[in-house]
């Protein structure tokens, strides 16, 4: 067996795989076929980039995801270190000023005794089999030679979906006439307080603790808006493309089209808020959420989409408060690959027919940066362990870790990506808990306690 382990992309999954064996001092070379060659949705040369959103979602233990971190902080992810490092304020979440980011993760990389990356395209991962152990965590966006390849090493036909990125726009063109800064039930008025002190109370707040800033439309505004997205041209796709976008990320277009309150049900939910120019919940809210560690930029929650960007710019720019909005990035739609992981892997994301190869990160059908980042670290211990020679390291499936292994590695007929969710973990024992939160809170007290 060669002297080193060779881990195929440089994005979350990869680095966490390459960090956590370097751990072992056992060689790394990690291919990245940036800045060779870019997949459609890529533009930094930087390892880890993020493609989507900068937010890690929710920092709270009563939320999987941020149950999830815990787990990882607890294993010494680099990724999760880097991400806490780099934070943007997002009120409960955690966010990432996404250029800081994925330039500490490169240089830590890169920096690291055991690790050497390799910048080109891999198209033959046969060869590095015959004397080698092998992590493929190319993600979402995997090339096609290597997808190919893949197909014919599991034996597939299908490896793939689809989901869309959402626009990034400068926040200094943005009408504070209008929008308004707080979190969801953050802005709601405290019923001891009259008009007066609610409007005194909002204008007082510390904007740089601000979060989101919020853009609230009344129901002519919103309707005007919904009837010009139904309508609006999008990036052709072919028949097969679209049966492969996946609910978990729906193009706002798409979403709209199924009803013209679904979008006020979902992302344009007015719950928890109110216009601080009337003390009254709005129609509808549109939310940006902070993109980077100066707070120039901000993303539109939820408005992942296909739309053209001349339709983007137009469409977008109804809404009350992005008049003049100056988008830096537009929405995209990419190819995302995922393997069926479900009668493929074992819970370690180990290949059952070829046990020196491994897979990590979306293509496994995990769903989510944190997701990823934990499939990552999970192949990276067990492939470490292989070539020294050790025991397989399993999780209780009472961890989130655990859970998203098993959820990958369980054989299912309709199997698609899923991301950390309490619904996935074991029932509680004994009595059933109907309070939401509580049932969540004992379900992470449970899961630490397994985890030591």
């Amino acid at each position: 067996m060669k002297d080193y382990i060779i881990v195929i992309g440089g994005g979350l999954a990869g680095c966490e795989a390459a960090y956590q064996i370097a751990k072992r001092e056992i060689k790394v070379k990690l291919y990245e076929m940036k800045p060779t060659k870019y997949s459609p949705a890529h533009a930094n040369k930087n390892l880890a980039e993020i493609v989507c959103s900068n937010s890690f979602k929710s920092n709270l233990l009563t939320n999987a995801c941020g149950l999830l971190k815990e787990e990882l902080r607890r294993l010494d992810s680099l990724l999760i270190r880097i991400a806490d490092e780099t934070k943007v304020p997002a009120g409960q979440a955690l966010a990432v000023d996404r250029e800081v980011f994925t330039q500490k993760v490169t240089k830590e990389i890169k920096e690291n005794p055991y690790i050497e990356v390799i910048n080109e395209e891999v198209t033959d991962v046969r060869e590095m089999l015959k004397e080698g152990i092998v992590i493929i965590s190319t993600g979402p966006l995997t090339s096609n030679g290597l997808a190919n390849q893949i197909r014919e090493l599991t034996g597939q036909d299908k490896l793939y979906f689809y989901d869309a990125a959402a626009p990034i726009l400068e926040k200094s063109s943005i009408n504070f006439d209008i929008a308004f800064y707080g979190d969801r039930y953050s802005q709601e008025k405290k019923k001891e307080e009259t008009e007066e002190q609610w409007k005194h109370r909002l204008a007082s707040q510390n904007e740089a603790e601000q979060s989101y800033i919020n853009l609230p439309m009344n129901k002519e505004e919103y309707e005007k808006f919904w009837k010009e997205l139904v309508e609006a041209e999008v990036v052709t796709l072919r028949e097969f493309e679209k049966k492969e976008i996946f609910e978990g990320c729906m193009p706002i277009e798409i979403m709209a089209k199924r009803g013209i309150d679904t979008l006020r049900f979902g992302p344009l939910k007015p719950v928890g808020f109110d216009d601080p120019r009337t003390a009254k919940r709005p129609y509808a809210v549109v939310q940006l959420r902070q993109d980077d560690k100066q707070a120039t930029l901000y993303n539109m929650v939820g408005f992942q989409t296909n739309l053209k960007y001349g339709e983007q710019k137009r469409i977008f720019r109804m809404i009350p408060g992005l008049e003049n909005a100056e988008f830096v990035k537009y929405g995209v739609m990419h190819r995302n690959t995922y393997i069926n992981s479900s009668q493929l892997l074992d819970e370690t994301y180990q290949l059952k027919n070829i046990p020196n190869l491994y897979f990590a990160g979306q293509i496994t059908g995990v769903e989510g940066y944190v997701e990823s980042i934990a499939s990552g670290l999970v192949a990276g211990l067990n492939a470490g362990a292989f070539w020294d020679g050790d025991k397989k390291h399993l999780f209780s499936e009472y961890t989130v870790i655990g859970a998203l292994a098993k959820y990958i590695s369980t054989p299912n007929a309709k199997f698609q990506p899923m991301n950390a969710n309490f619904g996935i973990l074991p029932e509680l024992e004994g009595e059933k808990i109907r309070d939401k939160k509580e049932r969540y809170r004992r379900l992470a007290k449970r899961s630490l306690e397994k985890f030591k």
